[in-house]
């Protein structure tokens, strides 16, 4: 009887937790416990009770992520981007971590540039933006970036990798300025061969005109004869 009885009080005190507990609260809850496909429920019930409500938004577009429904993810953190106030930073984070899974560099770079805008020490901002640049070629940037990240965060996890990337690219740098200089000098060294060859050349012209000249004015200059021929 008494087991029946704690068995019951148990199930009471559970089901008024639950009943007790807001859909957003709930939502979170479960998104912390890292369960998604619940959390989604809950925090669509919250986000449909109040529209305004920004971390509802934001803890949905996080779901939506982990459960790969990208476009979902999208139009949450869009919707709410424009309203989020102290939490715009991260909200336009996270719209650049989605488009730069997607692929599309332009628009994470531009949502991870805003997030900047928005907190400066959003370091998370400037590792994800330094990776896109790395995506799109802009290897100096993308080095400036890693280095404020780690300026952020000194004791980064990801230093050891960070560092060495930065060391390759930096090492890329010096050697392309060397090619650079190579070539710089190899252009020169040729156009000074090519003006020497021209010189060269001109001159040989030059005395060959001055030679054919000489021959034409001997040539031309024709004594007159003023006697008479006599035969014999």
């Amino acid at each position: 009887m008494k087991k029946k009885t704690l068995t019951l009080l148990i199930w009471l005190l559970v089901t008024v937790y639950c009943f007790g507990q807001s859909n957003f609260s709930r939502g979170e809850e479960l998104l912390m416990q890292n369960k998604p496909a619940e959390a989604a429920a809950f925090l669509e019930s919250a986000v449909g009770e109040d529209p305004s409500n920004v971390t509802a938004w934001l803890f949905l577009g996080i779901v939506y992520e982990q459960l790969d429904k990208t476009e979902d993810a999208i139009a949450a953190y869009r919707r709410i981007l424009p309203m989020a106030g102290n939490l715009s930073a991260n909200v336009a984070n996270n719209l650049g971590n989605v488009y730069f899974q997607t692929g599309n560099t332009t628009l994470a770079e531009q949502f991870y540039t805003q997030a900047i805008g928005f907190n400066a020490v959003l370091s998370n901002a400037y590792l994800g933006r330094a990776n896109t640049r790395i995506k799109t070629g802009n290897l100096q940037n993308a080095v400036e970036d890693y280095e404020h990240y780690l300026k952020l965060e000194p004791r980064s996890s990801q230093r050891p990798g960070i560092e060495q990337l930065v060391t390759l690219i930096r090492a890329e740098f010096a050697a392309e300025e060397i090619r650079r200089l190579v070539a710089e000098e190899e252009a020169r060294r040729l156009a000074e061969e090519r003006q020497r060859l021209l010189d060269s050349v001109s001159a040989s012209l030059q005395s060959a005109a001055d030679l054919s000249q000489s021959l034409s004015s001997g040539a031309e200059s024709v004594e007159h004869y003023e006697g008479e021929f006599e035969l014999e």
